[in-house]
């Protein structure tokens, strides 16, 4: 992903680039597991598995875009995602991975990162303002107050092809008048999607737990 501005906060891509970033990734675990991050973040550069026993969040909105980025060749490419947003969640057993290949020396290492309890409610993620660009996504799902077919425009007037309510802003492109959908609220149960990036204005993460492996197939979430 190329730099992006969400909530007045730039932040340069997170890549998962293993050997160079692992310090920083696991300072940065260890900030948001104590509270102690409220700030933008994405981790994005590699599609990567995400999984949940339940997500449960308040404004939900969801709109195609286009994300443009880069593959670890060098080479820029745009993607087709689905942006799921929440003004707010909560997660039962949050699970991340992603693979990054050919490593010299170690071939293919997965970073995976799991967090939330499901035993109570203040030791599941929590987080605010996210935004999550999905490529495939699996679930059984339940919308209250659904309104589909809301154009991602400018809600007082979609003729000026403007950002809607829910919509993040930086380099992704959505279409104006393309496919939208909202709802008060949607809870999510047994989550198993493929995404490019998160972003969150908070993200809080209880139990934190960060381990690297050589065994993709046992390391990826899914």
């Amino acid at each position: 992903m190329e730099s992006q501005v969400r909530g007045g906060t730039r932040w340069k891509r997170f890549a998962v680039v293993m050997v160079p970033s692992v310090a920083a990734t696991a300072a940065i675990g260890v900030a948001l597991a104590q509270g102690a991050l409220a700030a933008s973040f994405s981790v994005s550069g590699q599609e990567f598995k995400v999984s949940a026993d339940e997500l449960h969040g308040n404004g939900f909105t969801q709109y195609g875009a286009i994300d443009s980025g880069y593959t670890l060749s060098g080479e820029k490419v745009a993607r087709p995602v689905a942006v799921s947003s929440f003004n707010d969640a909560t997660i039962k057993k949050l699970c991340q991975s992603v693979v990054t290949p050919n490593i010299p020396l170690l071939g293919s290492v997965t970073l995976r990162l799991e967090a939330g309890d499901s035993s109570s409610k203040d030791q599941q993620v929590s987080a605010k303002n996210l935004f999550i660009d999905v490529s495939d996504l699996k679930a059984n799902a339940e919308f209250h107050n659904i309104d589909i077919g809301v154009a991602a425009g400018d809600t007082g007037n979609p003729d000026k092809g403007g950002k809607g309510v829910g919509m993040k802003g930086g380099k992704e492109q959505a279409n104006p008048y393309g496919f939208a959908q909202q709802a008060e609220k949607a809870d999510l149960f047994g989550v198993r999607q493929t995404a490019w990036a998160t972003t969150a204005g908070t993200f809080t993460l209880p139990k934190l737990h960060m381990s690297l492996s050589t065994d993709q197939k046992k390391a990826e979430c899914y």
